[in-house]
Formats: structure tokens, sequence, C-alpha cells
């Protein structure tokens, strides 16, 4: 009996015992022995998986479970999750403070004692930044526990990353402190890759080696990965704008993974050295996208289990072509394993760390960082060995282009002594060519010239065949008359030496005058004189139009009037008008200009015949073609204006009129130079020649001559 109640007293003393540890344990005691403590063990969650508990009905929930790791891991959940962290203060100082060393939660509502009721402070990815209570990367709270004092916090948290959480209670002195070092270290490692950044970018702009711009995109956003991960970017780049701050981590984490896998193919020339391997990047880089978009949708959970099942292959594959490459001999594909090792292990330890194989510390958890800070750094050397390796080629390169120039020197030596020979021979053909297209050159020039006397031939014997058929028309009549004068001269001569009396002999001349119809015949004869002498006079001013037109001393400068040359013009061009166009003429007074005026008399025959030729293309025999021909003066030149309303012409064919043996006449009809000899012409005596044209409309050219012939322009 005795046996039994010292039996019964120790497991009832036992039992009190477990009590007393579980409870002890179900409290965080904060006694100042440590600076920092790890209170991961001391406090106690609850799953909300119904997500409906509000502050009210959790101070009653009873299911409430202990921690019994340092750091408690939560795993992925989409439901949230309450903590209780009950707080016992033994220490000298009552201002403690509480940090959760994960930075990146979605919400995270702190309930606080306040007045008997409790108050909360919601912060989180999805507010803005200065919504938490203190203002730092990392969420962090005061605590003000009296000495001996217990008080009981809240915490409600929900995450889309996995929530494994270290959490710190410290005096506040000490938090502030050790954040600071954590602060200074990863300073530091940003400065290395702001430097790394730098240093390759200008590199680039050195280069221009595309190579160093793929790098330098893969070093920012590794640099914007740690710092998104750390909490940083939402500090500091978008703390108002929680769509971007919620999905930046995943986002960036995707184009790491990108970046860095187009650095590997356009640095290794996976194309050319592994292309079976290369193409399978390609599924990768659709893989990812497709992540983005989950993503962006708002699928974070399926986006992040997309990130974890294919980090760890991803970091396989990259150190597979390494080292695929690296066994053909290319040597930086030696220098990339050596500066991808540290990173690909981090990453690897940094995901069996978040997948629960490795146990979470402060190396699993920052070593992701540690690698990328020595990847950067000699990968940076790994490109620097590639410019040693393009220098060494392009030296041998140079060598080999050395070489060959000799070669090819040695060749041109050769050739130049039997080029020198062609160049003879086709010296003496081109010299020989050159004097048949000069010989050719003249002719057609000469055939222009004998087209211009053909038409000026047939003017003359036109304009002269008149007034001549006038004259001859008149000689017989006149001879007859004459004759007939002289018979009654003989017949009153006569009568006057006869005995007749006076009046006798009157009578009889009267008579003889009104049977020979004297009076009339004295008209007819004074009418036959007038017309011989209009024909003559017809002649002589063509004769003189002619003068003037051929000017026999055109090689020489003259003063002539134009107004006179192109009146002679158009005696010349009078018989193609066929009395079907009309010429409206306005001249002006000009002063005399100093020109070859010769050879100008030929540009307005050149330019009147093609009038006429285009009013005839339009008109045919019918009436309704005109020429205007006005004549005008401004300060330095003459102006002449010669319009029709022919056929008219394209753009196309006005910028070829100019050309020689351009025409647009019939074959036979015109041999291509009248308005090259024309333009020719105008240029030689420094004047412009314009062309104005619209089809079916006409044509206006403006010649514009200055006064004085300047020699020095010519």
């Amino acid at each position: 009996m005795k046996v039994f109640t010292i039996s019964k007293r120790f497991i009832l003393l036992i039992s009190l015992s477990i009590i007393s540890t579980l409870t002890v344990r179900a409290q965080i005691i904060y006694d100042g022995k440590k600076d920092i403590l790890s209170v991961g063990s001391g406090i106690k969650y609850y799953v909300d998986s119904s997500s409906s508990q509000d502050i009210n009905s959790i101070q009653h929930q009873k299911n409430f479970i202990t921690s019994k790791e340092s750091v408690p891991d939560f795993g992925l959940l989409k439901v949230p999750v309450w903590l209780k962290v009950e707080v016992t203060n033994k220490s000298n100082s009552p201002n403690l403070m509480l940090q959760f060393e994960q930075s990146f939660l979605q919400n995270i509502d702190f309930y606080y004692p306040d007045h008997g009721k409790f108050s909360v402070n919601q912060s989180g990815e999805v507010y803005p930044f200065n919504t938490r209570m203190i203002n730092y990367h990392k969420f962090v709270y005061n605590f003000t526990i009296p000495t001996d004092s217990t008080i009981t916090y809240y915490f409600r948290v929900k995450s889309i990353l996995k929530m494994r959480m270290p959490i710190s209670l410290g005096r506040k002195d000490s938090i502030v402190d050790s954040d600071l070092a954590k602060n200074i270290w990863f300073g530091l490692f940003f400065g290395i890759i702001l430097v790394m950044f730098f240093y390759n970018l200008f590199i680039y702009f050195v280069l221009r080696d595309p190579i160093y711009l793929y790098y330098v995109a893969y070093i920012i956003i590794v640099g914007l990965v740690q710092t998104t991960y750390e909490g940083y970017t939402f500090q500091y780049l978008w703390p108002n704008n929680g769509f971007v701050a919620i999905r930046s981590f995943f986002v960036l984490t995707v184009l790491v993974n990108i970046s860095g896998l187009e650095f590997v193919r356009k640095f290794l020339n996976t194309k050319k050295f592994v292309p079976k391997l290369d193409r399978i990047a390609y599924g990768l880089y659709a893989i990812y996208i497709i992540d983005i978009i989950f993503i962006i949708k708002g699928s974070f959970f399926t986006g992040y289990q997309i990130i974890q099942a294919f980090g760890g292959p991803m970091a396989i594959y990259i150190l597979t072509v390494c080292i695929t490459i690296a066994k053909r001999g290319y040597r930086p594909a030696k220098f990339f394993i050596i500066a991808w090792i540290p990173l690909i292990a981090g990453i690897i330890i940094w995901f069996m760390g978040d997948s629960d194989v490795l146990p979470y510390n402060t190396f699993t958890n920052y070593s992701m960082t540690i690698g990328a800070s020595i990847e950067v750094i000699l990968l940076s050397f790994a490109l620097a060995d590639k410019i040693n390796i393009f220098k060494a080629e392009k030296e041998k390169s140079q060598e080999e282009t050395v070489k060959a120039l000799k070669e090819n020197e040695r060749i041109i030596r050769e050739q130049n002594v039997m080029l020198e020979q062609k160049v003879e021979e086709r010296t003496h053909e081109l010299n020989e060519s050159l004097d048949d297209l000069k010989e050719a050159q003249s002719q057609l020039v000469e055939s222009e010239k004998m087209a211009s006397l053909g038409q000026l031939t047939a003017g003359i014997a036109h304009e002269i065949n008149n007034p001549i058929n006038f004259v001859t028309s008149n000689i017989n009549p006149l001879k007859r008359d004459v004759e007939m004068i002289l018979d009654a001269m003989a017949v009153i001569e006569t009568v006057s030496q006869s005995d007749s009396s006076a009046e006798a002999k009157k009578k009889q001349i009267d008579d003889y005058k009104e049977e020979v119809d004297f009076d009339y015949l004295v008209v007819e004869i004074k009418h036959l004189i007038k017309g011989i002498h209009e024909g003559a006079s017809r002649t002589a001013e063509i004769v003189k139009g002619l003068k003037i037109f051929s000017r026999l001393d055109e090689d020489d400068l003259k003063r002539a009037d134009l107004n006179e040359g192109l009146e002679s013009t158009m005696v010349i061009a009078n018989n193609l008008l066929n009395n079907k166009i009309k010429v409206i003429t306005d001249y002006n007074e000009l002063p005399l200009v100093e020109c070859y005026a010769g050879k100008l008399n030929q540009v307005f025959l050149n330019i009147i015949s093609n009038a006429i030729y285009a009013i005839t293309k339009r008109f045919g025999d019918n009436e309704g073609g005109e020429i205007k021909i006005s004549t005008g003066v401004d300060d330095e030149n003459v102006i002449i204006t010669i319009a029709d309303n022919g056929t008219g012409m394209s753009e196309q064919t006005m910028k070829k009129i100019f050309e020689p043996f351009f025409t647009t006449k019939e074959v036979g009809e015109g041999t291509g130079l009248g308005m090259s000899i024309a333009y020719n012409t105008i240029k030689k005596h420094n004047g412009q020649i314009t062309v104005t044209s619209e089809i079916n409309k006409g044509t206006e050219i403006i010649l514009k001559i200055p006064v004085v012939f300047d020699t020095k322009v010519v």
C-alpha cells in the first residue's frame, strides 16, 4: 500500500513537471543574456483553413499548436496562419523588438493590446510601404513589456511563397545594430553587382560586342532578384504599387533564368558546339513565358511551383552544356564552369533549404546571394579571357592577312605587266572609237543642221515662190500692153504727119484710141506695174529676213534685236503653219542683246517647229491650234516665251527632252538633237531655259538671255 502511494505521488510529480515544462515552452522568456533571441520554437500557431477567424474568435481558440522548430516552416499555404506570441520580459529593458526575417509576405496583421482591447497594424506587399509600423524592408515591431511582465500578441500572416520564417526577439538597440550589419553586407553585395554592371557596360561601349549587353542584363537582373527577396525594391522602387510588389520576385526570378540561359548560349556559342542541347533552351523559354503569364494573371502558387520545379533542372542543364563544350577544348567553357560553380551550388543549396532538404540557417538563406557575388566576379574574368582569345585570333588573322596581302602583291605585280599591255591596246582601241564617235557626232549635228536647212529651204522656196509667181504672171500682159502702146504711138505719129486738117487728125486719133481702148490700156499697165513692184518688194523682204535669220557673221558676238530674229524665224516657218495655226505675238521693246544671233535664231526655229508638230498631232487638218510668242525684259535678262496648245508632255518626257537623241517624233521625222542644241546654245549664252507642260493642254518654254554676254561665266 505504501509502495503504491509513493508510485502514485511519483507519477503525479512527473505529470506536473511535464505540464510545467509545456507551459514554459509555450511562453517566450527574454532574460537579456543574449542580445537577440531566436523565438521560433516558442510561438504558437493556428492554420485558419476557413479564413474566417478574427481577433475576437482567435483569442478563444484552443487549437493553437506550439512550434517545436527554431525556424517555423508552414509550407506553401493558400490560407492565413495565426501566430500567438506570449513574451515574458525578465530583462532590465522594457523596449524590445520582434523581427520577421522573411521580408516577402503578402499580408501580416499585427494585433497588440491597447487599453483593454486589441489594435491592429496591417501591412505586407499588398499594402503601401508606409503602412508598416516601422519603415524597414523587414517586418519589425516594437514590444513595450515591463520587467517581469507577460504580454500576448497575435499575428495573422499570409504569403504566396513558402512561409519559412525565422523570428528574432531582442533589445531594440541590438536588433538595430544587427540589421545595420546585415545592410552593410548586402550593400557590399550590391556594390559588387553595380561595379560589374558598369565595368562590363563600359567594355561593351569599347568593343561593341553584344555578349556584354547580355551579361549586363543578366547582372542587373540578378541584383534586382536579391534586392527584391530582401525587400529593398519594395521600399525604394515601388513602395505604393502592390500589384508590382507582389509579382516582382516571381517575374524577376524567371527573367534571371531567361537572361542567364541566353547569356550562356551566346557566350559559349551553343548553337555551333551543341545544337541539340541548344534547342532545349527554346522549350525552357516557352515554359518560363507561360510562367510569367500565370504570375501576371495572379496564379502565384502555380507560378511558384513552376519556378521550384525547373530551378534545379535549369542549373543541371547549364552545367551539362558547359561540361560538354569544355570537353571539346573550348577554353571559355572551362572558365565558365569555374565561374558558375559557386552560383549553381548556391542555387542548389537555396532550393534544398527552401524544399526542407537542408535546415534553415544564415548560410542556406544567403547561399544564392553569396554564389551570385562570386559568380559575377568570375564571369567578368571569363569575359576578359575571351578578349584575350579574340586578340590572339585577331593577331593570327592579321598574320594570315599579311601573308595573303604579300601573295596578292606578287600576283598584282605579275598582272600589272599584262594589264599595262592590255591598257595600251584598249587605249588605242578607245582612241579609234573616240574618233569614230566624234565623227558620228559631227554627222548627227550636221544631220540636224541639214534638217533645219531643209526647213529653211522649204520655207524660202514657199515664201519667195508666191511673189515671184506674181511678177512672172504680170510680165506677159505688161509686154503686150506696152507693145500696144508703142503701136498706138506709131499710128499717132503717122496721123500727125498727114496733110489732113487738125480736126480730121484729132478725130482719126480719137477713133483709133477708142478702137484699141487706150484709156483702159493705161490703167492696166499701171496695175501690172504696181503688182510687179509689190512682188519685188515682198521678195526683197524675204531676202532681208533670210539674211537676218542666217546671220553670216554668227561666229562673232554682235548686238542684235531678238524681236527682229523672231520675226525672221516666223518668215522661214510660215509655210509650216498651213494657214491653220494662229500665231499671236506680243513683242515689247527690247534692248539690243550681245549674242550669237544666228545660233539663237536656230533655237527659235527648233522650238517653233516642235510647237507646230505638237499642234498638228493634236488638231490634224482642223483649225484651233495657237502659238503665242511674247517678249519682255527684267533687270538683267531678255525673256522670250513661246507657248502652244498642242499635245503637251508628261513629267517623264520633260525630264528627257534635253537629252541628245531623245525624241517623241516618229522614226525619220527628227534626229533628237534639236532641243539638246537649243539647251547648249542657251547655256552658252549664260541663260536659262524652262519648260512647263500638261498633257492635251500644251507646252510653254521660257528663255532668259542676259543682255550682256559674260565671258567669265562661259
